[in-house]
């Protein structure tokens, strides 16, 4: 009889303590998120998926201060460089359709870009090696700001500044870069930018609340974006999204973004072999590994290797991080951008790859 008593009451424990456990990860993850997010403030939408299912989507915070409305999950936010994802996979698209390799030199599509007669390809600009000057860190980038620049404007605004450094010597994140890629899309494929992503990868993926961001069209769910000045909590600045570009001008949601990281795991948008490409420690003329792929930064949490990459566009911060190893996907989205919502992100990735472990 003793014997049947602790068969049955393992049994029990067995069957109740996934639940048990699920909950004590949500308490420990809401714990954490209603310190940092308060409900009078602006806020953050969290998801965390196992398998590509979720198992935690919640909301914190105002969505609009003015009007005192609470962010929901399915709240739109700007995502700002997490765009660069969208960006490298395109490219990608490109070359698995024989439009381009990675390998071209960029000339080939803008002939007249002065590469002060060095080797640019597309693979630098994707790996940020290029050596071209970022033009977000140039005095003069708020003279633009508010001007909707066609790609060839804006390349053209910084296209003849001194390059940093010889195209594969160092490592230095940069969005010149990555608006040269949008260009060259374009070019390439006989569309706009926004056209692209929204034809070839959002309605691929069923991201039916993702698109190329708008501060004049009525977006159902919007997250209103703010600034920190001091104690002063104001509405975020406006800008062209044509600066940001294919840099960061992209808008989604959580659950939006896990469609997004399962259509890269289950090879929708382009086949393994190639994705690959976007998850490859690149190493430097030296041979240094830089520790970032194709719109990827390639890193460890946990001791397990990781796919992250963050975005700060003014008014909103985002992040993500997918841990291939355990398939856990956590991603991070906030409507002030003086609440960033990278390491928060990291520590519930932990969290999670530590609770399902157990």
């Amino acid at each position: 009889m003793k014997l049947l008593s602790v068969l049955l009451i393992s049994n029990l424990l067995l069957f109740v303590h996934p639940e048990v456990f699920s909950q004590s990860l949500e308490n420990r993850i809401d714990s954490i998120l209603q310190e940092k997010y308060k409900s009078d403030a602006p806020g953050a939408v969290f998801l965390v998926a196992k398998d590509g299912v979720p198992v935690y989507r919640k909301a914190f915070g105002k969505a609009n201060i003015e009007l005192n409305v609470d962010l929901n999950p399915e709240a739109v936010f700007q995502i700002g460089s997490m765009t660069k994802q969208f960006t490298a996979v395109a490219i990608l698209m490109l070359e698995e359709a024989g439009k381009l390799k990675v390998t071209d030199d960029i000339t080939k599509f803008i002939p007249d870009y002065p590469t002060h007669g060095k080797k640019i390809t597309i693979h630098h600009l994707l790996s940020h090696t290029s050596g071209i000057k970022d033009f977000t860190r140039m005095k003069s980038i708020m003279s633009i700001a508010k001007k909707d620049l066609t790609p060839k404007e804006l390349v053209d605004f910084f296209k003849n500044e001194p390059m940093d450094f010889e195209p594969g010597e160092k490592f230095q994140y940069n969005n010149s870069g990555y608006v040269l890629l949008g260009y060259i899309i374009e070019l390439v494929s006989g569309m706009t930018y926004e056209d692209f992503i929204q034809n070839n990868i959002f309605v691929k993926a069923d991201m039916k609340d993702s698109r190329y961001a708008s501060d004049r069209e009525v977006i159902t769910n919007r997250a209103y974006g703010y600034q920190q000045n001091g104690d002063i909590l104001l509405n975020k600045m406006h800008i062209s999204f044509n600066i940001p570009y294919a840099s960061g001008s992209l808008m989604s949601t959580a659950e939006d973004l896990l469609k997004w990281q399962n259509a890269i795991n289950n090879n929708l948008l382009v086949s393994g072999k190639t994705i690959e490409l976007a998850f490859t420690n690149y190493t430097l003329n030296s041979g240094e590994k830089i520790n970032y792929g194709y719109g990827w930064h390639l890193r460890e949490i946990d001791g397990f290797s990781d796919r992250e990459h963050g975005g700060s566009i003014f008014g909103f911060k985002s992040m993500a991080v997918y841990v291939p190893e355990m398939d856990i996907y956590v991603v991070g989205l906030t409507n002030c951008d003086c609440n960033s919502p990278t390491q928060v992100t990291r520590d519930i990735a932990v969290l999670a790859t530590n609770y399902f472990l157990k």
